[in-house]
């Protein structure tokens, strides 16, 4: 008996080896699509992920943090941080499909032809790349065209705004939000909460005037607090200019009622507190809104109470917390 135990055994293993080779059910796509609002010619590369040989099924934009994040949400700074990655898989499990790319400056898309102009790379440039990403996923035979999300982390979570308000003909409707970690207020007003916090008042008040002098001159002050001037430059004058003018609580406000958005904060995000979120989730609470309160997470929506940046590219699996508010909200 004990011989014919061990020769079934064996062959529930073969059989297991040969069920391995069969070819994934879903599966990560290389696509490239050209931004046709960019008359530069931007092409866009980025990662389908879709069933094989599925039906059209529900489908979501993901868009990145800021700063050098490719699709994956892999940062040059903070290193290999995969959450965009993790996201799709996530939402794969779900039964939904899902395209992230590389938005301008980052990965294989790179800065295109304004590698000689990089100072024209403003927000409008970034919301352009959305655009032509979320009308690429809508275009796709496995996409159901009704049920298209935008989910975006920090100030990706603009662009997503900005996709949804979106009237203009030919630009897919979008059927539902996802705002992790959302930037909760114009660029300057954000960073002057943060020097407020931190700074001593000579320092507050040299950065405030800095504030009014870009604001209505367009121009740098010759000083700033020190650390400061890594965000405001000559450099990026233009970006952060651009970028300021975005109020999302305005955006947040011109949302379709009844479009059911998930907005997330965290006690553990300095970025995004829920504090800090409270006015654009009172602006959202026209839609079908549901607000969690995440406990111990990072930004890179992660358990860690700590947020350090050093932690972020550990590959640790995405917060249950956060897993748990998805099952809830997809299929809303």
């Amino acid at each position: 008996m004990k011989a014919v135990a061990g020769i079934v055994f064996s062959l529930v293993l073969l059989v297991t080896a040969c069920g391995s080779d069969e070819p994934p059910r879903w599966v990560d796509e290389d696509v490239t699509f050209t931004d046709p609002a960019d008359g530069a010619g931007l092409t866009i590369y980025g990662t389908y992920r879709h069933e094989r040989g599925g039906s059209a099924r529900p489908a979501a934009l993901l868009i990145s943090e800021s700063g050098n994040t490719d699709r994956n949400g892999d940062n040059a700074v903070a290193g290999p941080i995969g959450n965009m990655r993790q996201l799709a898989e996530l939402l794969s499990d779900k039964g939904v499909a899902s395209l992230r790319y590389d938005k301008i400056g980052t990965g294989k898309t790179g800065l295109g032809p304004y590698a000689q102009r990089p100072k024209d790379v403003v927000s409008s440039v970034y919301t352009s790349g959305a655009r032509a990403a979320v009308s690429y996923l809508a275009e796709q035979p496995a996409t159901d065209s009704a049920r298209i999300s935008v989910y975006a982390v920090g100030e990706g979570t603009i662009h997503a705004l900005s996709l949804a308000t979106d009237t203009d003909a030919g630009v897919p409707k979008v059927h539902s939000l996802g705002l992790f970690q959302p930037l909760p207020g114009r660029y300057l007003d954000i960073i002057t909460n943060r020097v407020r916090a931190s700074a001593s008042p000579e320092a507050l008040n040299t950065w405030l005037a800095a504030v009014d002098e870009v604001r209505t001159k367009g121009t740098v002050a010759k000083s700033l607090p020190e650390g400061l001037g890594a965000l405001l430059n000559p450099g990026n004058v233009n970006a952060v200019l651009e970028a300021d003018k975005i109020d999302p609580l305005t955006l947040a406000a011109k949302v379709p009622a009844g479009t059911p958005v998930l907005l997330t904060c965290s006690d553990a995000d300095k970025q995004a507190t829920c504090e800090s979120v409270q006015p654009l989730a009172d602006a959202l609470k026209h839609t079908e809104l549901t607000v969690v309160d995440l406990k111990g997470v990072n930004h890179v929506l992660r358990e860690d109470p700590t947020d350090n940046v050093a932690n972020y590219a550990k590959q640790d699996p995405l917060s249950p917390q956060l897993v748990s508010a998805l099952d809830a909200f997809v299929g809303k």
